[in-house]
């Protein structure tokens, strides 16, 4: 086998592109129903050639249900798909393989165990004799790595690799399955600055090629830096679609939820009282000499690049991993927390930045999950209260607004919006006083934002603190009432509210 390059495996098949601007897939009147429920409503969507198209909406808006459609994951109910101007069914994966047409799923679905190479050409691996040809396939994925600016090595586990590295080889897997139009589907949610950059020189190689790229993402600033056009969705249905060039945050946010922008970081003022966690020249595993306090009623937010401290100090505070120097104080009592038992009894609370594989047990029901943390509570000898158990759930169900048919129902089947609110459930149940966010809304839309940002309204005028973790800078910019910046595992800057400018805060993050 040649190792090919990039520009030798995108397009192959024989048939021609259609000129660049011109329609390559039209949906008409698309639609799809689940017995007396409409998923997607009738929708008519062109997306032409050579283009990124964006895609926003709500969870639940229908966009999953969408991808679905056109990777022939699921049928359609009704309506027709016209590929490059010929009526077609992708009435399977295979077929929308067939195509050309591929998909990057958020959560990455490759072989943790086989190598970067062995998946990027998992089902068309190289044999010769009965016997695979390890070393040419990894020189082949070397290459092509190498080709789309991926710095990645071909011959390690995929599971030794970050969750942002393991997206870009299946990013990479993708694209060279015959893309002709490929679905990124929240691609950058665990990447890195880096990464990222890299992500987007190859959406636009792809896209200079003649690929159309469709991106789904609740980050507005990439879909006003990547997009040409853009569509809502709302409630299943398509509300429209806009030039990039002709509309902004606003009116996008308005059509997707309607609601306004200035509604989504909306801050209370809440007075803030007494101390309640107090480190001083904390030190562990990935970080040293951290001191700072969260305070009842406080945001006090983390920000830095993946890598530089925060969650490791985090998971410190939790008990996961020993402190090596320095001290802790809750509530003005020295304390040392060796144990996420002992910081659970103290009041500590953490929402892991990965909720899918940290924070809930995805193949149980949502009750279940709920009440993890008191099920002692429900307990009188061994005999487990139900009554009080379906209490307990129901009420977090309703005061989350967890859209769920029942508590009975898988966490897996759940949205990334609402397995968050899961995993906020839990500790609501449980009582803590001191809740630690990790990324608390990577992969969420505007308004489950929206809503968790008033979530932690609640949690401060009941008397909790809000230690916030994000990459994301506007989020800890306008929630943080105190805002400490990690880099190279240090505290290298703090501020009030407002008080320092993104330019600064960005500055010392990056270290310039």
């Amino acid at each position: 086998m040649a190792s090919p390059s990039l520009d030798a495996v995108i397009h192959p098949t024989d048939d021609p592109l259609p000129q660049a601007g011109q329609p390559i897939l039209e949906l008409r009147g698309l639609e799809k129903s689940y017995g007396p429920v409409l998923a997607l409503k009738p929708s008519t969507v062109t997306f032409l050639a050579g283009e990124v198209h964006a895609i926003v909406g709500e969870n639940g808006a229908g966009k999953s249900t969408l991808i679905k459609l056109l990777t022939g994951v699921i049928r359609r109910s009704g309506g027709e798909i016209v590929w490059q101007g010929k009526p077609v069914a992708l009435a399977t994966p295979q077929e929308a393989i067939d195509h050309g047409i591929n998909a990057v799923h958020q959560e990455v679905v490759l072989c943790r165990h086989l190598s970067v190479a062995a998946n990027i050409f998992l089902g068309d691996e190289t044999a010769r004799y009965g016997l695979l040809q390890k070393r040419e396939m990894n020189r082949a994925a070397q290459r092509i790595l190498d080709d789309m600016g991926f710095q990645l090595p071909a011959e390690a586990e995929l599971g030794s690799l970050t969750i942002g590295q393991q997206q870009l080889v299946a990013t990479a897997r993708a694209s060279l399955r015959g893309t002709r139009f490929i679905i990124f589907d929240e691609p950058t949610a665990y990447l890195t600055r880096s990464e990222a950059a890299q992500l987007f020189a190859l959406i636009r190689r792809l896209k200079a090629e003649g690929v159309t790229i469709v991106y789904i993402s609740h980050r507005m600033e990439e879909i006003f830096e990547l997009a040409d056009r853009v569509s809502v969705l709302r409630d299943g249905t398509h509300v429209g679609t806009r030039l990039i060039g002709e509309t902004d945050d606003a009116e996008l946010v308005s059509l997707m939820i309607n609601r306004s922008l200035d509604q989504i970081y909306h801050k209370e003022e809440i007075p803030i009282g007494k101390p309640l966690i107090e480190t001083r020249n904390l030190s562990g595993k990935g970080f040293e000499d951290v001191s700072l306090t969260v305070r009842a009623g406080e945001i006090v937010g983390l920000y830095g690049l993946i890598g530089a401290g925060r969650s490791e100090f985090a998971l410190s505070l939790f008990g996961r991993n020993p402190k090596t120097g320095g001290e802790m104080r809750w509530k003005g009592a020295p304390i040392d927390v060796s144990s996420e038992r002992q910081a659970i009894d103290l009041g500590i609370a953490l929402a892991p930045e990965s909720r899918r594989d940290q924070g809930l047990a995805l193949n149980l029901p949502i009750g279940l999950n709920l009440n993890l943390p008191i099920y002692d509570r429900l307990t009188k000898g061994i005999t487990l209260s139900r009554r009080e158990e379906a209490e307990h759930a129901d009420r977090q169900i309703k005061d989350l607004q967890i859209k769920t048919p029942s508590r009975r129902s898988l966490a897996s089947s759940m949205s990334g919006g609402n397995q968050q609110k899961i995993v906020i459930g839990k500790w609501l149940n449980h009582g803590a006083e001191l809740f630690i966010f990790d990324e608390p809304t990577v992969g969420v839309d505007v308004g489950t934002k929206a809503e968790i940002y008033r979530l932690f309204a609640k949690l401060l005028k009941n008397g909790a603190g809000i230690l916030l973790i994000s990459s994301y800078l506007p989020e800890v910019y306008e929630l943080s009432d105190t805002l400490h910046v990690f880099r190279s595992g240090r505290l290298v800057g703090s501020s009030g509210f407002h008080q320092a400018t993104h330019e600064d805060i960005l500055a010392q993050a990056i270290g310039v």
